[in-house]
């Protein structure tokens, strides 16, 4: 059984989870890591069967034979990194957001095109249990026509998260809230529901004047192209810890509103003719110490990219995806 081959590139939290899936997939093997903070390799550079590196550029001039490059590190250098994978012959997966401009993206997709490579762009709310069972919901028309969508965001960033990160809150590679924190969230709305217009944008910065060069709150107002009317409600200023991540769907036919702190809980469900199913357990979210995140379900993603590989699978969240998602924010944040 031939192994698909992956170097992680940023060794933080998201880059070690990464490695983690990796190393625990019978099918995957980690044959390097890059990190700049030597620091954050001292658990790896012994390993004799794992290369690390401080230098991008050392990988992509080794040669080292790599399948994939898994790009894990600030937002501001996805696109320009997942690029030079794609030019050494690599598939590419990259954590959200794919970048900070629609434009970055379309040069990634244009490289991936010209190289025949994969681009995976990581979305793994996309399968928590609410999730899916939400995209049955509309697949399936049991609610109907979309009169209303509300998405509402409250998480806790607060100075335990940006004292001790010299790019997180910086508009050059951060970008913002609705890039770091929600774009999960934004990706889910634009996975059920698709594109929007008519957006209408008001921001403030409450808690994080002297931590960000950006507005920690805001409140959307769109159309779906699709039909219906639709809202974000978004902030990271929340006092000692998350609140909630929810989204409230009003539809002909019924209603259902999925909540929690991470969306994963569902607390209405009213629909004609139909009767709410047992859905699995929700995965606990990313664990980062003093803060949490998303679900933990990156060993679906590098599952999906293992069979897409061995052409088994499509790709569950493509670059097109990627790239529609990072628009809409930019969209948000342009009418803002």
């Amino acid at each position: 059984m031939e192994k698909v081959k992956f170097a992680v590139v940023g060794y933080g939290h998201i880059g070690k989870r990464h490695a983690a899936m990796i190393e625990g997939h019978e099918e995957a093997e980690l044959v390097a890591v890059v990190d700049n903070d030597s620091s954050k390799l001292e658990d790896i550079k012994d390993r004799e069967d794992l290369k690390a590196y401080e230098n991008y550029e050392a990988l992509l001039m080794s040669d080292l034979d790599i399948d994939v490059i898994n790009i894990c590190t600030p937002n501001g250098l996805h696109s320009e990194q997942a690029k030079d994978a794609l030019e050494r012959k690599a598939n590419v997966v990259v954590e959200k957001p794919m970048g900070l401009s629609k434009q970055g993206c379309e040069a990634v997709i244009y490289k991936a095109l010209q190289v025949s490579k994969h681009v995976f762009c990581v979305k793994q709310n996309r399968y928590s249990p609410t999730s899916v069972w939400l995209k049955s919901l509309l697949d399936e028309n049991r609610l109907g026509e979309i009169f209303m969508v509300q998405l509402n965001c409250y998480w806790n960033r607060d100075d335990r998260y940006y004292s001790k990160s010299d790019w997180k809150g910086t508009k050059d590679m951060d970008g913002g809230v609705l890039f770091t924190q929600f774009s999960h969230f934004v990706d889910i709305m634009y996975w059920l529901f698709g594109d929007i217009n008519n957006i209408r944008s008001r921001m403030a910065n409450f808690t994080h004047k002297e931590s960000t060069e950006f507005d920690d709150s805001g409140v959307v107002s769109f159309d779906f192209v699709n039909g219906g009317i639709g809202s974000i409600n978004f902030s990271t200023s929340i006092y000692g810890a998350n609140m909630e991540s929810s989204i409230a769907i009003i539809g002909e036919k019924g209603s259902v509103k999925v909540s929690g702190q991470y969306m994963d809980k569902v607390s209405h469900c009213l629909i004609e003719d139909y009767e709410m199913p047992e859905l699995p357990p929700a995965n606990p979210p990313n664990d980062y110490g003093e803060y949490k995140g998303s679900a933990a379900n990156h060993h679906y993603v590098i599952e999906n990219v293992i069979n897409v590989i061995k052409g088994r699978s499509m790709i569950s969240t493509n670059a097109l995806e990627g790239m529609k998602v990072v628009e809409i924010i930019e969209r948000i944040y342009q009418e803002a």
